[in-house]
């Protein structure tokens, strides 16, 4: 199954207090490592990550390649488990979940934004962002109205019968964002989601992104374009499956 199926030598921190530091958090991560083998070597992708994520918080996770960020959105996402320290996602500690119910949770709790759009080829825009709506097993009326709901809430009401080759690359990112708010989840994880535009368009998309975050979504990007991350209200900074920094940020224009 896909990705998109599944949908010690530490650096000093310098943490920021978040405006609302009484609200339970979304994502409680507590020494959370992740450790692989490969060819008879454990490599450490991720070396003991602390972190606390609140309900409308709009962040950006950013690193050099093998820093972690990856596999820390794995985690986030739970598509993947940490080796070792525990996980809380709106308080169900998800490390401890068996397959089932962590595609439950994928599912309910997370709404997933690819690079690559990762749409269904041969069905239209509104019945991609009807599609994980089946898995709740929600009447086709239903499915219906609220995957028109979504497309409304992107720009897209006149594009529902649009299959994704007659989509320019933007509107297939925004059909992407109404798939992955259909279900109305506890955050959104976006996965490089402006890696495949252009700069006209990237800045759509963000813009997008901003307005969800002002209406009370928790928004996760996963970067590794500076411009994009300065968009975002906080910015943690992976380095050698580390947080190096975490800091709370006046937002910049794309």
């Amino acid at each position: 199954m896909s990705v998109a199926e599944r949908a010690a030598g530490a650096t000093p921190v310098a943490t920021v207090e978040p405006a609302d530091a009484d609200a339970a958090p979304v994502i409680a991560l507590r020494g959370v490592r992740r450790e692989y083998v490969m060819g008879g070597q454990t490599v450490q992708a991720l070396r003991g990550i602390d972190l606390d994520i609140r309900r409308n918080d709009y962040v950006a996770i950013i690193g050099a390649s093998g820093s972690g960020k990856s596999t820390l959105m794995n985690i986030i996402g739970c598509l993947d488990k940490p080796s070792h320290g525990h996980y809380l996602l709106n308080g169900q500690a998800v490390a401890d979940m068996g397959d089932n119910a962590l595609a439950g949770v994928r599912n309910t709790e997370i709404g997933f934004i690819f690079q690559s759009f990762n749409l269904l080829p041969r069905v239209d825009a509104l019945h991609n962002v009807m599609q994980p709506l089946v898995y709740r097993r929600m009447p086709y009326a239903e499915r219906r109205e609220r995957a028109s709901d979504a497309l409304r809430k992107v720009g897209l009401t006149q594009r529902m019968g649009h299959l994704p080759n007659e989509l320019s690359g933007g509107q297939r990112q925004r059909v992407a964002v109404a798939r992955a708010l259909v279900g109305n989840p506890s955050i959104l994880l976006a996965d490089e989601p402006t890696g495949n535009l252009d700069s006209t368009t990237t800045e759509e998309i963000m813009t997008l992104f901003d307005q969800l975050q002002a209406d009370g979504q928790t928004v996760v990007v996963v970067t590794h374009e500076p411009d994009i991350a300065q968009r975002c209200h906080r910015v943690i900074t992976l380095h050698d499956g580390l947080v190096k920094l975490d800091q709370q940020q006046r937002p910049l224009a794309c």
